[in-house]
């Protein structure tokens, strides 16, 4: 089951990816929503996917903050 939310969640953030603001708040969700090694996985999709959407870079810092 939680596979499943982890891979809706990459779909949702995919979704908005156009917006920064809407990106950024659905990272907030997932942070909250997901598993310690899913946030992992996440944070490792995440810095693959903003590498070529700089505006998208800053969602990276919502992460560190949450898991520290």
């Amino acid at each position: 089951m939680s596979r499943a939310v982890f891979d809706y969640t990459k779909e949702v953030l995919e979704k908005v990816s156009f917006n920064s603001e809407l990106f950024y708040r659905e990272v907030d969700k997932a942070v909250k929503n997901l598993l310690p090694y899913e946030i992992e996985e996440l944070k490792i999709w995440l810095n693959d996917y903003t590498l070529d959407r700089p505006e998208l870079r800053n969602s990276m810092d919502l992460i560190v903050q949450k898991v520290h």
